[in-house]
Order: structure tokens, then sequence, then C-alpha cells
């Protein structure tokens, strides 16, 4: 007979890592975890820069920690390790490069088929993806020729040049920052004001702009951008024209309403899933991290999720 797992949780970041912990920890050890990455917390590794601190405390609000992931601020470095330590000190069964395609309701089961084409059974089901994988874009196009110049993150920016960073909220205004030693660097917002961020980021940005080592070009939009002998020439709204040796943009992440299409998940009329105070979608779906709708970004809230989910599904089996 195929095995049936108590949980399969798709999304193998914080949120994920945390109720396949915490499922251990209170005897649900019949579990399984997706992710389609090649390993975990693929956001941290791909969106994180190596020198950016990793805080507890995200936008400023305190997050008291329920469960038993003993996370701190720190480095990044320090953030993968405890969450490795974490896997590996309660064996998950955690299958990377997996990705879930659909999931069926089956009766009181639930059917994840994956990429690898391959049927597993579930009693309960924790969506647990992140957004940060599918970057919002703008409306206007981008040139294929600048493909190499055109980022989502500053992986690629290596230094000695002109950058463009265009965004209003903390990923935005930390690529500024932490480029602003090697680069001649400018933020762009289509707001007045930059009110998204964490009062920490922001201030660090506003000391930069102070020493001069980063400028603000606040209250216009971009109307176009196209290619210029290898370079990126930005079109403003306020009929300004610049020309930038890379472009990087700090938009958030979109949900992914496709994936979700294809599964039971309730979704409201924008395509978000609906989340109760339990972490609750529908009967026998939970939601956790980013895709669950607040706070998106905080890494303590997300361990909680993954908590409170666990206790939830204790509760109903009780």
């Amino acid at each position: 007979m195929q095995k049936v797992y108590d949980i399969a949780i798709i999304g193998a970041g914080p949120a994920g890592i945390a109720t396949s912990v915490e499922s251990v920890i209170f005897g649900l050890e019949n579990i399984i975890v997706f992710e389609k990455g090649e390993n975990h917390s693929e956001t941290i590794r791909k969106y994180f820069d190596d020198k950016k601190p990793v805080d507890k405390e995200w936008k400023g609000i305190k997050v008291d920690l329920k469960g038993h992931i003993n996370f701190e601020a720190g480095t990044k470095d320090d953030t993968l390790n405890i969450f490795q330590k974490s896997l590996n000190e309660h064996r998950i069964d955690a299958k990377f490069a997996t990705e879930v395609v659909s999931i069926e309701r089956e009766g009181e089961l639930f059917a994840i088929e994956t990429n690898t084409n391959e049927i597993y059974k579930a009693h309960n089901i924790v969506v647990a993806i992140g957004k940060m994988g599918r970057p919002n874009k703008p409306e206007y196009e981008f040139p294929k020729s600048l493909k190499e110049k055109i980022n989502f993150n500053i992986s690629e920016c290596k230094g000695n040049e002109k950058v463009l960073v265009v965004g209003g909220g903390d990923s935005a205004v930390e690529y500024a920052y932490f480029i602003r030693e090697d680069n001649e660097v400018t933020l762009t917002y289509r707001r007045e004001q930059i009110s998204r961020a964490n009062p920490k980021n922001l201030n660090n940005l506003l000391a930069a702009v102070d020493e001069g080592k980063v400028s603000l070009k606040l209250g216009v939009d971009i109307k176009s951008l196209v290619d210029v002998d290898g370079k990126c020439e930005i079109y403003f709204t306020d009929e300004t024209v610049e020309l930038y040796d890379r472009v990087i943009y700090a938009l958030g992440g979109s949900t992914p309403k496709e994936f979700l299409s294809k599964t039971p998940l309730v979704v409201d009329e924008k395509g978000k899933p609906l989340a109760d105070e339990k972490n609750r979608n529908t009967q026998g779906i939970y939601v956790a991290g980013d895709i669950a709708g607040s706070l998106g970004g905080s890494i303590a809230l997300a361990l909680n999720h993954g908590y409170n989910i666990v206790q939830q599904i204790l509760q109903a089996r009780a």
C-alpha cells in the first residue's frame, strides 16, 4: 500500500523548516518536505547579500518565538547554519529539486503530484512557498540585449558601476546601502517618501545620502528603459533621461497564482490565499511564511507559523 504522510510541506524556507522540525518534536514524524530548489532557504541564499545582517525584528516589529528553533539576528551564514542544523538534528525527509505541480483532494486525503510524475498522499498540506522567487516586474518591456544588466538582486553587482536601484521597501533600501562603497548609486521610488522600510534600514540609507554615497530620486516613476551601447537608458516621468550601467529592481514578489490554481487552496479576488489567525486556509490545508500574507519577510514570524500549524494539527487529531 502507498505510504500516507501526516503532513506534506511545500517549501523548505524558514516556515517549511519550522513546520517540519516542530512536527517531529511533537511526535508527528511521518512528514515529507518538497523543495523545488537544490537546497533549503533558497530565498535567503539568492536574495540576501553576504554582508547583509539578518534581523529577528523585521520592520521594527518584535516577534516572540514560540517554537524550538533558536533564531537570533546574525549574518546570512549564521541563519543558514541554524536551519541546516535543525534539519540534520531532526532527520527531516526533504526532497530537493522536486517541484509540486498540483494538489487534489481525495476524500480525507490529498494527492500531491510532482514534476517527477510521482504521486504522494498526505492527511494535511502546509504551503510554505515564498514570493521572492517570482519578483514583481514593471509593465514596460526590458530589452533582451540588457538581460545581464537588469537584475532583481545585487549578486551581479561587482563594483565600479553607475547603478539605479528601483523600489521603496527594505530590499531596495538595503541594496542601495550595501553597494554604495563600490558604485555610484541612485535609488528611485515613485512616492515622495520612503515609508515601507524598516527604520533601521532607512536611517542607514539616509546617512549614506548625507555622506554623498547614495542619491535619491523620489516622486517619479520610470516610463521606459532602452539599450544604448550596452547601457540602460532610463526615461523618467519627470521628463529626465539618465544612463546607467546596471538597474536593480526590488519591487517585491508576486503570489504564484498558476500553482495555486492547481490546488484546493481558497484564494481572494486578487488570487491570494486566505488564512485565519491559526494559519488555516481550508480543511486540512495551511499556509505559512510570506504566502500567508502578513509581515512577509519576517523569518521569526515564519517560524511561529510552523509552530502554530503543528499545534492546530495536533488539536484536530486529539
